[in-house]
């Protein structure tokens, strides 16, 4: 009888320090509030590594290539564009604006 006695309170003292929670546990907020709110649910990204990219998008497109400028004037004039179909675009633009000189 003493043994079981002895084994049962051990058993008690092995179930009470096993399922006890600390307080480091309950230090959480996951625990109580497992939910972010909006501004928190985005903090682990980088403020400045979004806009350098958005930056750098806009910097592309104010500065077009040479090419794309020339493109996009020979898209506009309807007989430079009908040319560019048969013979390129670069072909076109140096047929319609190329020989153009401005003294």
């Amino acid at each position: 009888m003493r043994t079981l006695v002895v084994l049962t309170l051990l058993a008690v003292l092995v179930m009470a320090a096993t399922s006890y929670e600390s307080h480091e546990s309950m230090e959480s907020h996951e625990y109580l509030n497992p939910f972010l709110n909006r501004r928190r649910a985005n903090d682990f990204i980088q403020a400045d590594t979004r806009l350098r990219g958005i930056t750098q998008e806009r910097i592309r497109e104010r500065s077009k290539a040479p090419q794309e400028h020339q493109r996009e004037l020979c898209e506009d004039y309807f007989p430079c564009e009908m040319y560019a179909f048969r013979h390129g675009y670069a072909a076109a633009y140096k047929h319609y604006f190329g020989r153009r000189r401005t003294k």
